[in-house]
């Protein structure tokens, strides 16, 4: 140090009231400039004082696995009606009644599916009823569906992706029983489609649009150009797209020809799968310009009748090969099941046949009524292949 730096530092310390040191005397940093003893408090930040931004930690990517030629499998199940929650307005709710029978474990609708669907990428159903707490708005309905918004656990327990929540009962409990219903699902982190909202969704990198439809006799036409220009619209945006229809007439066991005029031009103006209900019963799937056309997947878990006439139905299963945002190929199985457990009456829980000669009723009856529509699929396996 210079000596005038030095002699400033001193006048400096003795105007301050500083101890001075003599030349034989030792000072301490201490004594010059005090440190808090272990009883003070530290000094308190300001509150306008400058943070240090928290610094960001890197997150590894999820692998997504491909097969040697790059390429990426999607497996997506698709099932037919979900009405969970019964009748509201009939003083015996027979889905209750069976609830109560399983000691209130809502478990019990899905026990028998669970591990199937959860192994897949994608698992849809057309959900055809509600979650809501308001009151019956469509007052002339045969049946209104609805079931507390907790029911949404059935759906989540059943690895549900998504629904298709575009059909005659929607609106049963008016727009606050539609909303509720939309804002538990979404909270459930299951994605639902309607005639105004797409449905989205990306897996193993793959992006898929859910376009959900109810095709009434007075919208046909019009629909006819509306859905093929909407296609177009967003075709460029997404690797795959599904189309899912409430179409035909109740209890039907093959499409009309309006349906089938409108899945060909589903088909033709880009869409990759179309899936239908509506009909309460299983229909034939047709194979269209090297896609499918799954006309109706029957119900699934339906609570509007506990001794059905017919209890069969199937899980349409399909798998596509996609590089580069194109469908390299695609195949499908289906599982032939009953809405029940039970042989005699409904209980709501879908079950897998494992016997084989109730394996080929279902194949044979949709093979029977492939004779109505155009391009009926060449077999129905129940193995991948």
């Amino acid at each position: 140090m210079r000596l005038s730096q030095f002699l400033a530092l001193l006048l400096a310390l003795l105007l301050a009231g500083a101890p001075v040191a003599m030349a034989d005397e030792e000072v301490s940093i201490q004594e010059v400039f005090p440190q808090p003893n272990a009883t003070e408090q530290p000094l308190q930040t300001s509150s306008n004082a400058e943070e240090v931004p928290d610094i960001p930690v890197a997150t590894e990517e999820p692998v997504i696995e491909t097969l040697p030629d790059g390429s990426v499998e999607i497996t997506i199940s698709a099932v037919g009606d979900i009405t969970i929650g019964g009748d509201v307005r009939k003083r015996n709710n027979i889905f209750e009644n069976e609830l109560r029978k399983q000691g209130g474990d809502l478990s019990f609708v899905m026990r028998n599916v669970r591990d199937l669907l959860s192994q897949d990428d994608l698992t849809i159903g057309n959900f055809e009823s509600t979650l809501t707490t308001a009151p019956v708005y469509k007052t002339n309905n045969q049946f209104v569906f609805s079931a507390p918004p907790e029911y949404v656990e059935i759906l989540k327990d059943g690895s549900f992706e998504a629904v298709s929540f575009e059909n005659n009962h929607t609106m049963d409990h008016g727009e606050q029983g539609h909303k509720e219903t939309t804002d538990t699902l979404t909270e459930a982190g299951i994605v639902w489609s309607t005639a105004e909202q797409m449905g989205e969704f990306e897996v193993k990198g793959v992006k898929i649009a859910m376009l959900s439809y109810w095709h009434l006799r007075e919208r046909m036409e019009r629909m006819y150009t509306e859905v093929p220009a909407k296609i177009a619209e967003i075709r460029p945006a997404y690797d795959l797209i599904i189309v899912s229809y409430h179409w035909g007439e109740e209890l039907d066991y093959y499409p009309n020809k309006n349906q089938q005029k409108m899945g060909k031009l589903t088909i033709d103006a880009g869409a990759d799968l179309v899936l239908g209900h509506h009909s309460h019963r299983i229909n034939p799937i047709e194979e269209y310009n090297g896609k499918y056309i799954v006309y109706s997947l029957g119900n699934f878990s339906f609570s509007g009748n506990n001794k059905p006439s017919d209890m069969s139905t199937f899980i349409f299963q399909i798998r596509f090969r996609i590089k580069d945002g194109e469908v390299l190929s695609s195949a499908f199985r289906i599982i032939p099941a009953r809405i029940s457990s039970k042989r005699d009456y409904n209980d709501f829980a879908p079950t897998p046949f494992t016997d084989q000669t109730l394996i080929d009723n279902v194949i044979q009856m949709l093979v029977r009524n492939g004779k109505h529509i155009d391009n009926p699929v060449a077999s129905y396996p129940v193995d991948w292949e």
